[in-house]
C-alpha cells in the first residue's frame, strides 16, 4: 500500500513538471504588429501661386454695322452721315492661339482666386457689304487682343490627384483691329483699324491633375464674352466709322501652376512613428 501511495505521488509530481514543458513544445500564437498610424497633413491655410497657359480659341463677331455718307455740304469738313447705319452681310473671324499668365492664392481646398493676362494673337477676319444697288465688296482685317481678369474656382474635391473645378472672371480687353479694306486689285476703299478698351467676363470648367507635390497640370474649357466697341474710323474714300456687336469666343485650354506653399491636395500622407514591437520568440 505504501508503494501505490508513493507511487501516486511522483505520477503528480511528473504531471505538474510535465505540463508546462508540453506546453512549451505546442505552437503559440504570434502577435501582429500594429499598422503604422497616418496623421492627416496639418492644415497649411493658403498658399501662392503661379500660372502659365496657352489656348486655342474660336471667335464669332456678333455682327458689326457702319454709317454712311452723304454728299459734302462744302469742302470744309466730313460729310454728314446719312441717317440710320448700314450691315456687314457676315463676319467670320479664323481661330487663332494666345499665350497667357497669372498669379493667384488658394484659400483652402475648395476655393481660390487669380488674376491672369493673355494675349491672342492676330485672328483674320473675312466679311462682305452690299450697297442699295446690290454692289458687294469683299472686308478683310484682322483682331487681337490683350484679357485681363480677375478669377475665382471652386475645386470640387480631389480623386486619385484629378481635381474637378468650375470658376468666373470679370476683367476688361483691349482689343485691336487692323485696316479693313477690299482686297480687290482695283478697289480703294479703307478704314484705318480701331483699338480700345472693353468689358469682359469668362466661365470656366476644368480639372487638374497633380505631377507633383508643387507642380499641378490644368486642362479646361472657357467661354470669353467681348462687350461690343468700335471696329474702324472714318476715311475720304469710304464709309465708317464702323462698330462691332461683341465677340464671343471659345478657348480650349492647358497649362501649368506652381504653388509654392500651403495645402494644395497633392502632398503624400504623413505617417507617423510607431516603434517596433519587442519581438516574441517560440519554440
Amino acid at each position: 500500500m505504501f508503494n501505490i501511495k508513493r507511487m501516486a505521488v511522483l505520477a503528480a509530481l511528473f504531471a505538474g513538471l510535465a505540463g508546462p514543458a508540453l506546453a512549451a513544445d505546442l505552437p503559440q500564437p504570434i502577435e501582429e504588429a500594429p499598422p503604422p498610424v497616418v496623421e492627416a497633413q496639418p492644415v497649411d491655410v493658403g498658399g501662392w501661386y503661379i500660372r502659365g497657359d496657352i489656348d486655342y480659341h474660336k471667335s464669332t463677331v456678333r455682327g458689326i454695322d457702319y454709317i454712311t455718307y452723304g454728299a459734302e455740304p462744302c469742302p470744309c469738313g466730313p460729310p454728314t452721315p446719312v441717317p440710320g447705319s448700314n450691315s456687314f452681310d457676315f463676319g467670320k473671324l479664323k481661330g487663332g492661339f494666345s499665350l497667357g499668365g497669372g498669379v493667384g492664392y488658394k484659400i483652402n481646398d475648395y476655393f481660390r482666386t487669380d488674376l491672369t493676362a493673355d494675349y491672342w494673337f492676330k485672328s483674320n477676319f473675312n466679311g462682305g457689304t452690299s450697297d442699295s444697288s446690290g454692289a458687294t465688296s469683299v472686308e478683310v482685317s484682322k483682331m487681337s487682343a490683350l484679357l485681363l481678369l480677375a478669377n475665382a474656382y471652386v475645386d470640387i474635391g480631389t480623386w486619385h490627384g484629378i481635381t474637378p473645378y468650375v470658376g468666373a472672371g470679370i476683367g476688361g480687353a483691349r482689343v485691336r483691329w487692323d485696316r479693313v479694306y477690299d482686297p480687290s486689285p482695283a478697289a480703294t476703299e479703307t478704314n484705318p483699324g480701331s483699338a480700345n478698351w472693353r468689358f469682359a467676363y469668362a466661365l470656366m470648367a476644368g480639372a487638374s491633375y497633380c505631377l507633383t507635390d508643387k507642380v499641378i497640370l490644368d486642362a479646361g474649357y472657357r467661354f470669353t464674352h467681348i462687350q461690343g466697341g468700335r471696329m474702324f474710323e472714318w476715311d475720304a474714300s469710304s464709309a465708317g466709322p464702323g462698330f462691332d456687336h461683341g465677340i464671343n469666343t471659345h478657348e480650349v485650354r492647358g497649362g501649368l501652376r506652381y504653388q509654392f506653399s500651403g495645402n494644395n491636395g497633392c502632398a503624400a500622407p504623413v505617417v507617423a512613428y510607431q516603434p517596433e514591437p519587442e519581438p516574441i520568440y517560440t519554440k
